[in-house]
């Protein structure tokens, strides 16, 4: 298996429209985010988490010849406003790719974007997916996937367990249930938006609490602001890192 973060940054991605902040201006490309998703390749399949606002360039840059499942964290803008672009694949392939996510998720996501699941004739659009929701863990291509119940805020979203790895974006809070259901990771990839509060999402200092109480042997904190630096990752505890496009880890 083999994990690629494909976006770290946050909503508007960085740098950020009309800033020109020292983060925003960095000539470091680890610090030129775009908007959150990452690719699980298992097997010659590739299953995507979210199809954020720059999935077309991320595929582009990680060269990926086609997408065979999506799973949505949940249905804000930023992770999902992406999904036309799968219709390159679609031109090519001709496959209608099955999507997974809550039941919350697949309803807004399926009213906001029809044309994507049911086609629209009158203007040459095929369906693209299909829906199914996820309300527990699954064989996904000889891959173990089990969704993880988050809070984003007051908001639901869903993280996802890979065997020993787990991405969960778009957080502020783990139910208890949810960490029993992280125990004995390699590897956890965990929303860290800023180093101020916010109300929707980790800071890094809550993101590091969340690191000492799961202990992984690997943390990334991901989905980041301008408020961060990839340089600043020198003060981050050991075996714990900031994400960065391309950054990928092999299982």
């Amino acid at each position: 298996m083999k994990l690629t973060i494909l976006g770290s940054g946050t909503s508007t991605g960085v740098p950020m429209v009309g800033c020109s902040c020292p983060v925003c201006s960095s000539d470091d490309r680890r610090d030129k985010r775009t908007r959150a998703s990452i690719v699980i390749e298992n097997c010659g399949k590739y299953i995507l988490v979210d199809t954020s606002t720059d999935l077309r360039k991320q595929v582009i840059r990680e060269h990926i010849p086609h997408i065979d499942a999506v799973l949505f964290t949940h249905s804000h803008a930023d992770h999902i406003h992406g999904i036309d672009d799968l219709r390159g694949f679609h031109f090519i392939h001709k496959r209608i790719i099955p999507c997974y996510g809550s039941d919350e998720s697949m309803k807004i996501i399926g009213r906001n974007f029809s044309y994507i699941f049911k086609g629209m004739e009158t203007a040459g659009y095929a369906p693209l997916m299909e829906q199914h929701i996820i309300s527990g863990p699954m064989d996904l291509f000889g891959l173990r996937v089990e969704p993880i119940p988050l809070l984003h805020g007051s908001m639901p979203t869903t993280g996802y367990r890979f065997d020993d790895a787990a991405y969960l974006t778009d957080c502020s809070a783990i139910p208890d249930a949810s960490r029993e259901k992280l125990t004995g990771l390699r590897l956890l990839i965990l929303d860290a938006l800023r180093y101020t509060p916010h109300p929707n999402h980790y800071n890094i200092q809550g993101a590091l609490q969340v690191v000492e109480d799961l202990r992984p042997q690997h943390a990334i904190l991901t989905h980041l602001t301008h408020e961060v630096s990839y340089a600043d990752g020198v003060k981050l505890p050991q075996g714990v890192e900031f994400a960065y496009d391309g950054m990928s880890f092999a299982f």
